[in-house]
C-alpha cells in the first residue's frame, strides 16, 4: 500500500505533498489546494492511504483509499 503525506513547511507558509515520506512532490500555499492533490494521486494509486499533519507534524486525518 502506498502512503501519501500533506504536511506543512517550516514556517507553515505552505504545504508539500509527499509520497512515501520521501522528498516532497509538489508544494502549494492552501492546505486545501494541497490536499485535493494528495486525494486525486491516491486515488489514481490504489490501494492507498493519505496523511494529512497538521502545523505540529502530528496527523491530523487519515484517509484510505
Amino acid at each position: 500500500m502506498k502512503e501519501y503525506s500533506v504536511v506543512p513547511n517550516k514556517d507553515v507558509t505552505g504545504w508539500f505533498v509527499k509520497i512515501e515520506d520521501v522528498a516532497p512532490t509538489d508544494m502549494y500555499d492552501e492546505r486545501d489546494t494541497a490536499v485535493e492533490k494528495a486525494e486525486e494521486i491516491a486515488q489514481q494509486n490504489k490501494p492507498s492511504r493519505l496523511y494529512i499533519l497538521d502545523q505540529n507534524h502530528e496527523v491530523e486525518e487519515e484517509r484510505t483509499f
